[in-house]
Order: structure tokens, then C-alpha cells, then sequence
């Protein structure tokens, strides 16, 4: 297939229009302006357009922004909410009971934002710069030299059917072949995973763990709105050995912006994440925002948990990982951009000087990148971070205890580190586990997974091969179904693994309706014997969050 594509060659090519993709392109034109040079810059991006499959609370720290585009206000930046009042929660059933905001969590000079929005901005800061963007174009291979460097990426073919055979308007992708290739496709990324591994970059390190984020965006009753207003909360509806909780953030124009997170690493197979959502919203300290108003859109995303002990080996020849396919959110901060932003930054910058000289070789190794890293606020910051997650593997009252220790007697200096385990270990068996009872939902405040998915405006071209793929088709029946109960029909947040029957309830099978994904990742990570492997869709599928 590959003698159809044609190539086009440049510089750089980065992998995802996302916060540490866009700032990495931006960067490296910024450096080229300041030194009289120019390096051809390309970025290909598999949402329809840049920002439609971000999905993010988003409170935004501005520090990377700060230093990308000191002038920011004046370029008329979509931050436009600044932070005002912080309020951390511990929910019963019934109850609100307001605890000491934790100093990672404090706001003060912070944004609520779309982060969508933001790097649509940021697109067009790069577009501005020269920087080629293409979204659509799903990079959906890594290419390699003889050497075993990485040569560059190419796009999955289009109108390719279900039968894997080629359709009327099949289109061969392209091959872009580049110097230095970044990769900036954010958490859990299919490329970012395949490097992993040839690389063997997970050696040194802590497995990567994980939450899934939903969130809804709500127009609200003027009377209830208060701009800059900032909500976290642990505890109900989850139980005590769940690491979980929510955000409600206050935006502009009347908007809220309420998401609920529950870590990956939970135990009881009937758990569903989208469910606890929406039971959450009924909560009398939370429905009463909500009444009167509209639910405007939905979406859902896994997110790093893993922290500093989980960042990988950043670099290979020809190329390197940056943002939050690295890792490298702030847990007890719940922010990820800036250090996102920053880590893009510091990789343009390695690649820069890496590239400056003329002509360079085939498998550059940018080892000047995390040693750039190691010397930034944002190695430091992960590091005093890094005990508060795993803290919580010990439940919820444990994890908050010992967080206080850690933040305020040893200051994010403790003389150890604590570690993590892979989620898809965590589950207990069915047998072993409570079934959990959801209500069903009123339609006014809460809502069933394909109304809300409807909201996401995901769609795939329908005649494609599915690309969410089994490894072993015997695995979902014979051992999910049979110890399991078949997790995946509740760890999706969009209603695509269902079990289904013949009338008479026998023949149970898996049915995939992958139409439905919102490209979010659990199933590639919560599955049990990680059976599942996410493959990336015909470029321009899956959601489009409008201001998320």
C-alpha cells in the first residue's frame, strides 16, 4: 500500500493540534524569527478541525502561555473568566461540607476556559507564523528508516470499507517524512503506545495510571451564574475505596462547565463512571444550579494519573513525546495544559537547536529535551506532586490524610516515593462484588448515554473497519462476560460495547457499536486482559466539542 502514498518532506512534523503540539510549532517559528532561519513546520491533527476533540474542565494555569505570548491579552486570547472564588467539598448523601482549599488547588490568578477554544486560538496564532495545519488527517503509522529511526508518519488511507477492501473514493494516505517528528497526541495515544514499545521508553518507570473525565457544558439561569466561580468535591457518590470527585467551574455567558473524574484504578466491576455523573448532578447541593437550565454539550476523556514516577523515556531517534501522552498533568493541581504547553516549548526548543546547523542525519536523538525538562518548574512541580495520587490507593480517608502530611509538613519533599500498579489489574471479580443500582434517568438533570453522545456530534464514516479491535474474539464472553459481568458495557461513557442475546437470552455476544466512540480511551485501558486495542479511525471522525 505504501508505493501508492506520496511524501512530502519537511523539518518537523507534529503529531496532534493540542495544547503541547501547538506550542511546539509555535516555538520553533518563534526561534527561527529570532535567529533569521526557517525550518518547514507541519502539524496534523485527526479532529475535524483544531479543538474538536479537546476536551478539558478547564481551569488554565498561564505560566507556558506567559512565556509563549507575553502579549496574550493584547492578541485577544479566549481567557476571558479569571478565577475568583474556590470552594473544595466533602459530599454525602445529603450533605455539603466545605474543607480547607489544599494550596495545589488555589486559583488566584488563574482562567476558566474552553481549552477547545484556546487552541483554536492557538491554531491561529500558528497559522499566522507559516506553520501548516491539517486537521482531518489522522496519523495513523510511524515510519522508520533502516536504522530503526523514526522517519516520519503517515495518514491512514480513506474509503477504505468494512471488508478492508478499497471503496470508489479511496484515497491512499500520506507519508510525511521529517527530520525530527514530535509527538503531541495527548493521553493514551495509539502512536504514542506503539513507540512505547519498540522503544521499550516504560522501562524505567511506574506504569501509566489513569481517570476518565466527563463533562457537560450548561447554560444556566442568569440569577444562578456567578462568573469565576470554582467548585471541586470528593466523596458521594463514590465510595470510600474510589479515587474520584468532581469540578464545576462558572464561566462567561451564563455558561457552567460541570465534569465528574473517576480513576481508572477502581475495583468494582458494576462501577460505571457515566452513571455516577449523573446520579452526582442530583445531589441537592448541586441539581438546584442546574434546574431551569440546558445541557449545551457532553464529552468524555481519559486523563494522566501517573505523574513524575510514570514519565517515560522522552526521546528516540528521530524524535520525542511531549504533553500529556508523556504524562505530565498535575494530579492535585487537576491541570495539565500548562505543563503541556511548556514541555512542547522545551521539545521545539532541542529540536531547534538540534536543526539550526544544516543538515542533519537520519535518527537525531534530542537528549537535550529532558535535560531541559529536568532543569524547568515543571520537573519540580510533578516531583512535589508525585506521593499525592498513589496515597489514594489506600482509600479515600487515608489518601486525604496523608496529603496533608505531604503538602504541609514535608512540602512535596518526602525522602520516598510511592508507587503505582496498572489499572486494568484492579478489578475484582463479579462474584466477589456489589451490584450497584443506578436510577434511571428524569431527562431534566440527568440523561442516558445516547442523548448525550448525540450532544458530543460524534460521528464516523460508517463503511470503515472498526478501530476499536479485538485481539482475541473469545475474551469478551469467556472471561469478561464470565468474571467480569463484561465490564465495558458500563466503563464506556458511550454506550459502544454492548452484550447482546437471542430472544430466549441465550448466545451472548459483544457487540461493538464503534459509530458511537468519542474517542475517550478507557476501553484501551480499563480492559482486563487488554484485549482491546483503540486503532485510529478514518481522519476527521469522532466528536466535535463545541466550546469544550
Amino acid at each position: 500500500m505504501s508505493t501508492e502514498r506520496e511524501s512530502m518532506e519537511c523539518d518537523v512534523v507534529i503529531v496532534g493540534a493540542g495544547p503541547s503540539g501547538l506550542a511546539a510549532a509555535i516555538r520553533l517559528k518563534q526561534l527561527c524569527a529570532e535567529a533569521g532561519t526557517d525550518l518547514s513546520v507541519v502539524v496534523l491533527e485527526k479532529g475535524a478541525e483544531v479543538g474538536a476533540h479537546i476536551l478539558s474542565g478547564a481551569v488554565i494555569e498561564p505560566r507556558a502561555l506567559n512565556e509563549l505570548f507575553p502579549d496574550w491579552k493584547e492578541r485577544g486570547a479566549p481567557l476571558n473568566t479569571p478565577a475568583a472564588d474556590d470552594r473544595f467539598m466533602f459530599l454525602t448523601a445529603k450533605g455539603a461540607y466545605r474543607l480547607p482549599t489544599p494550596p495545589q488547588m488555589n486559583n488566584h490568578g488563574n482562567y476558566i476556559v474552553s481549552l477547545g477554544n484556546v487552541c483554536r486560538w492557538l491554531g491561529e496564532q500558528a497559522t499566522e507564523l507559516g506553520i501548516e495545519i491539517y486537521p482531518g488527517f489522522a496519523a495513523a503509522e510511524v515510519l522508520y528508516h533502516d536504522d530503526g529511526s523514526v522517519k516520519g508518519v503517515a495518514t491512514g488511507d480513506m474509503g477504505i470499507g468494512k471488508d478492508g477492501q478499497k471503496t470508489a473514493s479511496h484515497q491512499p494516505g500520506m507519508e510525511l517524512h521529517a527530520k525530527v517528528t514530535l509527538f503531541g497526541e495527548g493521553c493514551r495515544g495509539s502512536l504514542t503506545e506503539g513507540l512505547f514499545e519498540r522503544f521499550a521508553l516504560r522501562e524505567d518507570c511506574d506504569p501509566q495510571t489513569y481517570g476518565i473525565a466527563l463533562k457537560e457544558l450548561w447554560e444556566v439561569d442568569q440569577a444562578k451564574h456567578k462568573p469565576g466561580t470554582i467548585v471541586h468535591t470528593v466523596g458521594w457518590p463514590l465510595d470510600g475505596e474510589t479515587y474520584g470527585g468532581s469540578f464545576l467551574y462558572h464561566l462567561e455567558d451564563n455558561q457552567v462547565s460541570i465534569g465528574f473524574v473517576v480513576g481508572l484504578d477502581y475495583k468494582n466491576p458494576f462501577l460505571s463512571p457515566f452513571e455516577e455523573f449523573q446520579r452526582f448532578k442530583q445531589h441537592p447541593s448541586v441539581r438546584p444550579l442546574l434546574e431551569g437550565g440546558r445541557r449545551i454539550s457532553y464529552g468524555a476523556r481519559a486523563l494522566n494519573e501517573g505523574g513524575f514516577q510514570a514519565i517515560p523515556t522522552l526521546v528516540f531517534p528521530g524524535g520525542a513525546i511531549m504533553g500529556c501522552g508523556a504524562g505530565f498533568l498535575n494530579v492535585p493541581k487537576i491541570k495539565g495544559s500548562h505543563t503541556a504547553m511548556k514541555s512542547g516549548m522545551l521539545a521545539a526548543e532541542a529540536a531547534f537547536d538540534a536543526l539550526k546547523d544544516g543538515a542533519v542525519g537520519a535518527g537525531v536523538m534530542l537528549n537535550d529535551y529532558p535535560e531541559r525538562l529536568k532543569q524547568s518548574w515543571v520537573w519540580d512541580e510533578l516531583h512535589r506532586a508525585r506521593n499525592i495520587r498513589p496515597a489514594f490507593h489506600l482509600g479515600l480517608f487515608a489518601g486525604i490524610a496523608y496529603s496533608a502530611v505531604d503538602t504541609f509538613l514535608f512540602r512535596g519533599k518526602a525522602p520516598w516515593t510511592l508507587h503505582h500498579h496498572p489499572d486494568h489489574e484492579s478489578l475484582r471479580p463479579a462474584a466477589q462484588s456489589i451490584p450497584i443500582n443506578y436510577p434511571k434517568p428524569d431527562g431534566m438533570i440527568s440523561f442516558d448515554r445516547l442523548s448525550s453522545v448525540f450532544l458530543s456530534n460524534t460521528n464516523h464514516e460508517e463503511n470503515q473497519p472498526a478501530h476499536l479491535t479485538l485481539r482475541d474474539a473469545s475474551v469478551p464472553i469467556d472471561h469478561n462476560l464470565a468474571v467480569y459481568d463484561a465490564p465495558e458495557q458500563r466503563y464506556c461513557p458511550a454506550g459502544v460495547y454492548e452484550i447482546v442475546r437471542d430472544a430466549d437470552g441465550s448466545n451472548p455476544r459483544l457487540q461493538i457499536n464503534a459509530q458511537n466512540c468519542v474517542h475517550c480511551k478507557t476501553c484501551d485501558i480499563k480492559d482486563p486482559l487488554q484485549n482491546i486495542h483503540w486503532v485510529v479511525p478514518e481522519g476527521g471522525g469522532g466528536p466535535v466539542y463545541p466550546n469544550m
